[in-house]
């Protein structure tokens, strides 16, 4: 299935980083990096990326109708297998380096992509950790959280709570009211760093670990939150038993025909990055 047939720019060339960066990333489970694409590259796939996300969205009730998940954000997966375009944003080189770069590991694979679009007064995203949702036997998991509309002050980016990457599973709480309180009182109990980077502009960046606690503000304004995500995996990484109906889903979705102990590489798993040294 292909929605469209734009040809937008290919993302190949490398984005440098400095050790120091590298650094603050392994120390704190994220960082902040400015235009990982540039205005003329956001401006081109914006369009298509925005199309996609309003023919694939599944939401059929207004916010006020919908649980704390469903106020949080329209949520659209695996759009690279729906658009050629998109093919090309999903698969980037540029940005499979960054992550292969960050975590230190020879190569990556796409663990799966996702749109985010937080509605008009859209309500939070609560604390979790993105890795419960993963039946995957590495740490090395990350996520590309990129803005492709400006995200004002009063928005704002997620909240990180830094270092919360080295703790490993701390919870199994899913996306919740539940998870908000228990990983917030967490946080707070073990007097654990927040980080917000704030405002951000279209093509900037955030990255994180699989085990980083994160929320996010609701949105207040009467914009669009356009943001597109892509979650990466070390290119060795292999699938563990289900532990729960969670990963039992991703799965399925997410890992079509891999069994426990075989490698993460289903048709939906490339291989997006490989150093060749």
């Amino acid at each position: 299935m292909s929605i469209d047939n734009h040809e937008p720019p290919e993302l190949i060339s490398d984005y440098p980083l400095s050790d120091t960066q590298l650094a603050l990333y392994r120390q704190d489970g994220h960082i902040r990096l400015k235009q990982v694409m540039t205005p003329s590259e956001t401006d081109a796939y914006e369009p298509i990326i925005s199309e996609v996300v309003r023919k694939l969205n599944h939401h059929d009730k207004p916010l006020s109708q919908r649980d704390t998940y469903g106020k949080a954000f329209i949520q659209v997966g695996n759009l690279w297998t729906k658009s050629e375009a998109i093919r090309r944003f999903t698969l980037a080189r540029r940005f499979a380096k960054i992550a292969a770069d960050l975590m230190g590991v020879r190569g990556v694979r796409l663990y799966h992509d996702q749109a985010l679009f937080k509605e008009p007064g859209g309500g939070h995203t609560p604390w979790h950790q993105d890795q419960i949702y993963w039946p995957l036997d590495t740490d090395q998991t990350i996520t590309m959280w990129m803005p492709l509309v400006p995200i004002s002050e009063e928005i704002g980016s997620m909240t990180f709570a830094s270092g919360t990457h080295t703790k490993g599973y701390v919870s199994r709480l899913v996306i919740s009211d539940e998870s908000h309180s228990t990983l917030g009182q967490y946080i707070e109990a073990k007097g654990i760093p927040q980080v917000n980077y704030g405002a951000m502009a279209p093509g900037d960046a955030t990255f994180h670990a699989g085990w980083t606690l994160h929320s996010a503000p609701g949105n207040p304004t009467e914009h669009m939150r356009k943001v597109m995500t892509v979650i990466y995996m070390a290119d060795d990484a292999k699938v563990i038993e289900p532990q729960s109906n969670v990963h039992r889903n991703a799965l399925e979705l997410s890992l079509p025909g891999c069994k426990p102990g075989e490698p993460a590489a289903s048709p939906l798993n490339p291989v997006v990055y490989r150093r060749e040294d």
